[in-house]
């Protein structure tokens, strides 16, 4: 039996995934989305984080401007190098359809066992797939001494405390 020739499907590339909660955001769909970026951080793992950004995402970090995944990943490797048992926390301050601001505290040391908590606010733009297209963050470090830490290490595997 002759049947015409079906092409091929190529695989769907990488930039059209979907990345659930879709904007336009609820309330309710942007904490999950804060928390999905809190848990993602908590990784410490840049090839998770980075695959909630799209493949020409555009951050300014501090003073630092990346652009796409592979300079964020790198970036994200080199920050996990220098900031050892970091712990984050986030919270969602504001949204709109396809945006969202966050405020957050992290807490981490360095090679000399120096303590320090920086404390940040972010702006995130989502594409309709819910990659994070853009990213503005503002951060500010003060060194603290061990015992004032208020971020301790995971509950039994399960999120962070206070």
């Amino acid at each position: 039996m002759n049947t015409p020739a079906t092409p091929a499907t190529p695989a769907a590339p990488a930039s059209t995934a979907v990345r659930p909660p879709l904007p336009p955001f609820t309330e309710e769909s942007a904490r999950a989305k804060v928390q999905a970026a809190e848990d993602a951080w908590n990784s410490r793992d840049p090839e998770r984080v980075a695959l909630a950004y799209t493949e020409d995402s555009s951050w300014r970090n501090r003073d630092r401007f990346l652009t796409g995944r592979a300079e964020i990943r790198a970036f994200l490797a080199d920050k996990w190098e220098r900031e050892l048992e970091y712990r984050l926390r986030k919270e969602l301050w504001a949204y709109t359809d396809n945006r969202i601001s966050v405020r957050f505290e992290y807490e981490w040391h360095d090679a000399q066992g120096q303590w320090w908590r920086s404390h940040g606010n972010e702006q995130w733009e989502f594409d309709p797939a819910g990659l994070m297209r853009r990213r503005e963050a503002s951060i500010n470090d003060i060194p603290i001494a061990e015992s004032d830490r208020r971020l301790q290490p995971p509950v039994s595997g399960h999120g962070y405390r206070e």
